[in-house]
């Protein structure tokens, strides 16, 4: 039996690679499988190589790194702009609101940076660096793999207004969320299955405080386990899971967790409230390979939005700044 779920597990992931393939097509954005096959063969390896090693000495980074792609892909696309340092005369994304204390992992980024610099300089870009690692850091925790589109180039500046203006909030509702994702191509059904990354990493108290103490819709004893280590003042900086069965596993767990009212954020809780998305939830609850195969396609769309090629932009050098 076991040996029959795991071959079974193994064809999904083969069907849904191919899947990913053929809706990258359709939203490559003028992206390309082959990119670096001739200028940079290695960068594949290299960067699963880091994120590997990352993902080994914390596995929580995994979902670190996650989330930072989808952080900068949100902002004027996905153009690296969010790894820009602040300086004496530019203020960058790093520390708007919603960055600030949850985006980390920069220095992961760095290091892969810097072996790739060493492999073949002034190539590649730290946009498709980032994309790469998302990609590896998902299927290193248990998730699927797909086909990365590359030949993204690095912004050269970035916004702080845009960051706190497109990024969606712990506390957005329904309606924000499907408009928010929508204003980024983005369907409902993306948004519902992108939210599925929430089954790996931990959350600050101050983002799920308001949701512990105060919503209706949650599961009680949820709440008080809780409210044990994020107390209603003072402790915004402590940690919690934000899927209490599987917390480190690229898994469906966090669908089954909205269906017993245990969504750590109110964004969370509000896929499986009454409205648009509940039957589409309790689908992914029930069948893993339907929610990784349109997570993978979802990834490869939010990949795709707004990228700048060709002579646009620029290939850093060193991702914190512009050349």
């Amino acid at each position: 039996m076991a040996k029959s779920a795991a071959s079974s597990v193994v064809r999904c992931l083969q069907l849904l690679t191919v899947a990913a393939v053929l809706a990258g097509a359709a939203a490559g954005g003028g992206l390309s499988t082959s990119f670096y096959s001739k200028k940079c063969p290695d960068v594949q390896s290299i960067v699963r190589a880091g994120v590997a090693s990352a993902v080994a000495a914390e596995k929580r980074m995994g979902a670190s790194i996650l989330r930072m792609f989808f952080h900068d892909c949100f902002v004027n696309g996905c153009d690296a702009s969010i790894l820009l340092d602040d300086t004496a005369t530019f203020t960058g994304e790093k520390n708007a609101g919603p960055n600030a204390n949850s985006v980390r992992g920069y220095e992961v980024i760095d290091a892969i940076k810097a072996r790739v610099e060493a492999s073949c300089n002034a190539t590649v870009s730290c946009a498709d660096i980032l994309a790469l690692a998302a990609r590896d850091a998902v299927n290193l925790l248990g998730g699927p793999s797909w086909t990365v589109y590359l030949g993204r180039r690095d912004a050269r500046t970035a916004s702080q207004s845009d960051a706190n203006a497109n990024l969606p909030g712990p506390g957005s509702s329904l309606a924000t969320l499907v408009t928010m994702f929508g204003n980024k191509g983005l369907s409902a059904r993306d948004m519902t299955a992108l939210s599925g990354a929430h089954t790996v990493g931990q959350a600050r108290c101050a983002t799920f405080r308001n949701r512990i103490y105060n919503d209706g819709n949650i599961n009680a004893t949820f709440a008080s386990l809780r409210q044990q280590t994020c107390p209603l003042a003072g402790g915004d900086a402590a940690l919690a899971p934000i899927d209490v069965q599987t917390p480190e596993a690229f898994d469906n767990a966090y669908y089954k967790n909205l269906m017993a009212r245990q969504g750590l954020f109110h964004s969370d809780q509000e896929l499986f409230n009454g409205g648009s998305q509940d039957a589409l939830v309790k689908k992914y609850s029930g069948n893993a390979a339907m929610f990784t195969a349109d997570f993978a396609k979802a990834m490869v769309r939010m990949g795709a939005i707004s990228p700048l090629t060709a002579t646009q932009g620029e290939v850093r050098l060193d991702c914190r700044k512009v050349n």
